[in-house]
């Protein structure tokens, strides 16, 4: 798939998998008389973290759908497919050999998602003696640059206050300069659980056919990495712009107005629930999130979805999505290897199969290696949650979450995983650890009921670990987390165990952490 223009290249335009957008700041100035765009499939995009299939799948269906748009408009591309004889391999790699061949005076590239990227491509533009001119992502609200203005001189940085800042410099859910309702934050009429009679009229989730690209992209992954995680079996996401706008329209009409009553809910055997399915679609940049977030907000002025659902789901677009993306960026490259409390267990080998007697654990894990998905409640108070209170290296649940999730991308994922989940900076991005019993799992899902284990209980043989770990994990961190005021009460809770109650819990802790850790 290679088209080129005539010599000499003036501009090659890098193109990479997360940045599938025909307005792509990469495209400005674009003549189709002088520049190139380039683009590659390397297997180690897929292998740097040992990427689940679905994954794997999304990316390369979309990269070849957008390829294939590129072609229809006339633009001259160089595209190394995956299966190529000559592919080396890596992205640095790659490039090198497209500035060889084809000698371009300079490269062009909208700023990446991912640091070691950034890095690799740097150094290929230096070692070449090239200029690199690094463009803007214009498909975020915010930019780093004002992410950092807003952050310096700021003692703690914290989500409520940029959200604020950002509704109200683009007009988003503002009734004149007060927000819409007469306040910012409508989570108290949000995120109810199903009660016992379980979700009801669940809309139907949005699925797109595999057409030809896409079946040959999920034959050549399961030739290709036939020995990585997931399957391919019902893959059917939006991999194009048009599939993503249907997506988009599907949300507004059918799961909107319940999206914020339900989004914390979790019932075994619904996968999608009232939940968008549009993270992967606006990573991979086949949406905008100024018109996720106009279609949201149109639906509260014309009276289709209530000011409680839209204001949730915007505040994760607008809102959390821009921060995450603001501490990433800001803090790297040293955030990576952030691990505020030195947890350094590894991460329990079912992660990979979901083969544990943990109902809800086994419910997430299976579900995410076969569709690539979870809602966030699962990635945070489930799978994050166990994790966190066993005490697993912060790094090796960042590679299990950047390889299983479709919608992983390292400056979504990373600060989610690290700092949200894990508490791996400290606080920086979280005020608290997001620790919890068993019993909030029994509150908001159905998983309980099927379990082995009783979340009421921390010790015995039909302890529930999420109990267990729980109370281990307040007894281990004491110290650090009593300076913290908004964990307060749980260390008075803490406080009200006898001695030889906190002695079992310890015991009966340790025990599961050798069975699940070795």
């Amino acid at each position: 798939m290679t088209e080129m223009p005539a010599e000499p290249i003036r501009h090659l335009v890098i193109v990479l998998g997360d940045q599938l957008d025909h307005g792509s700041t990469a495209f400005d100035g674009f003549d189709p008389a002088q520049d190139t765009v380039w683009m590659a499939e390397v297997a180690e995009e897929s292998t740097h973290v040992w990427s689940a299939k679905p994954r794997i799948a999304i990316f390369l269906s979309a990269m070849r759908h957008f390829a294939a748009g590129l072609c229809e408009r006339g633009l001259p591309l160089r595209y190394t497919r995956l299966q190529d004889a000559d592919n080396t391999g890596t992205l640095a790699c790659e490039l090198q050999r497209a500035i060889t061949d084809l000698q371009p005076q300079a490269l062009i590239l909208t700023a990446p998602g991912d640091w070691r990227v950034l890095q690799a491509l740097r150094g290929v533009a230096a070692q070449a003696g090239l200029p690199l001119e690094l463009r803007d992502d214009t498909h975020f609200f915010s930019t780093v640059r004002e992410f950092a203005a807003h952050a310096k001189g700021r003692q703690q940085l914290r989500l409520e206050y940029w959200y604020r800042a950002l509704r109200q410099k683009h007009g988003v859910l503002m009734d004149g300069k007060q927000p819409a309702g007469g306040q910012w934050n409508f989570d108290a009429d949000n995120r109810e659980s199903f009660g016992k009679t379980g979700p009801q009229n669940v809309p139907a989730p949005f699925f797109v056919e595999p057409d030809a690209i896409t079946r040959e992209v999920i034959e050549l992954v399961n030739l290709r990495f036939a020995d990585h995680p997931g399957s391919l079996d019902s893959f059917a996401w939006p991999v194009t712009r048009a599939d993503a706008l249907r997506a988009l329209d599907n949300f507004i009409e059918q799961r909107l107005p319940l999206f914020g009553q339900f989004e914390d809910a979790m019932w075994v055997g619904e996968v999608w629930l009232w939940h968008s399915q549009l993270s992967a679609a606006l990573n991979l940049k086949l949406l905008n999130p100024r018109e996720v977030v106009a279609a949201a907000e149109a639906a509260y002025r014309n009276g289709h979805a209530p000011l409680a659902a839209v204001e949730g789901f915007v505040r994760q677009i607008l809102g959390w999505r821009e921060y995450v993306r603001g501490i990433y960026w800001t803090q790297m490259p040293g955030y990576l290897e952030r691990n505020a409390l030195e947890a350094q267990a590894p991460l329990p080998a079912w992660y990979w199969t979901g083969e544990t007697e943990m109902a809800c654990l086994r419910e997430a894990i299976t579900q995410t290696l076969a569709h690539g998905y979870a809602h966030h409640i699962q990635r945070l108070m489930v799978t994050g949650l166990y994790a966190l209170l066993l005490g697993v290296r912060p790094q090796a649940v960042h590679a299990w979450y950047l390889s299983v999730y479709v919608d992983a991308v390292e400056w979504v994922e990373l600060p989610n995983t690290l700092g949200m989940s894990q508490y791996g900076d400290g606080g920086l991005l979280g005020s608290k650890p997001y620790v919890a019993t068993g019993r909030y799992i029994q509150r908001m899902s159905n998983h309980c009921s099927g379990c082995r284990y009783d979340p009421a209980q921390s010790t015995g043989p039909k302890a529930c670990p999420f109990t267990t770990l729980y109370w281990d994990f307040l007894m281990r961190h004491e110290p650090v987390l009593r300076r913290n005021p908004r964990m307060a009460m749980q260390m008075k809770n803490l406080d009200r165990l006898a001695p030889e109650v906190r002695s079992a819990i310890t015991e009966q802790a340790r025990t599961h952490r050798s069975a699940q850790t070795g």
